[in-house]
């Protein structure tokens, strides 16, 4: 089947690590045949790893270094893709991280607002930074990460400012469809389940998943990073043209 990819310029924010989705994303849209796909990542001896990964599928591609929560480096991001290729058709917004935890009362302002620092506002700089050049051209996807944590609440859960700051972009990615309907710019989200991704801090990360899906995922198993980016392709792609403003959780039955 023809996805769409075919003379398609995207971008992947958060693609530098090697177990991530960002990078198994961006290796799928080379394989469905986007013409070029950059890199970024905050750091960019990891984002140069993925990016000779996608050129060796035969796809152009290019590394670039950007702290999503930094305006100036988003902006210095997005003109240097636009410089490189001359459009961008397709953002994907991987870009996140879990900061802090623990009991609500022991929580501090410092580590929610770098949560929502991260998380929400991440996602809205890239966002902001290229939808004037997809309006240019009429035509432009937007896919952004959020989490089926924000549908689980209570114990062990607690208050989570991780959660909450991707409850943010789910509500985001709504309003930025309506807005941008008109402009030709589709804009949907992607919720994951948990995965052995390096979201996991203990070294065994895949027990940690198996432990999950035992008590909470009816499937029984944990998201692994190609059923994320089969997620995130097929909105990214033409064939779900139709389709925007939607948050899908890909969690195996966990969130409903």
């Amino acid at each position: 089947m023809d996805l769409g990819f075919k003379g398609k310029v995207a971008l992947v924010t958060g693609a530098g690590s090697q177990i991530g989705f960002g990078k198994e994303i961006s290796l799928l849209l080379a394989k469905e045949g986007c013409d070029a796909v950059a890199v970024s990542d905050i750091n960019l001896d990891d984002a140069k790893l993925t990016t000779e990964a996608v050129k060796a599928l035969g796809c152009k591609s290019i590394a670039v270094k950007a702290d999503v929560t930094n305006k100036a480096e988003v902006q210095a991001m997005v003109e240097k893709v636009i410089a490189e290729y001359g459009k961008i058709d397709i953002l994907l917004n991987v870009a996140g991280g879990v900061l802090g935890g623990g009991p609500f009362e022991e929580q501090n302002e410092e580590i929610w607002d770098q949560n929502i620092a991260l998380n929400l506002k991440g996602t809205m700089f890239v966002s902001q930074a290229v939808i004037p050049h997809m309006k240019k051209q009429n035509y432009g996807v937007i896919v952004n990460i959020s989490s089926g944590s924000t549908h689980q609440y209570g114990p062990p859960h607690g208050v989570g400012m991780y959660a909450i700051s991707k409850a943010g972009v789910d509500t985001f990615t709504k309003q930025l469809a309506t807005v941008e309907a008109g402009s030709g710019i589709r804009v949907n989200c992607v919720a994951p389940g948990p995965s052995p991704t390096n979201f996991i801090k203990a070294p065994d990360k895949q027990a940690v998943v198996d432990m999950l899906a035992k008590k909470e995922i009816p499937m029984g198993r944990g998201a692994t990073q190609a059923d994320i980016a089969n997620a995130a392709v097929f909105f990214a792609s033409d064939i779900s043209g139709y389709i925007t403003g939607q948050v899908l959780h890909v969690s195996g039955g966990s969130v409903m």
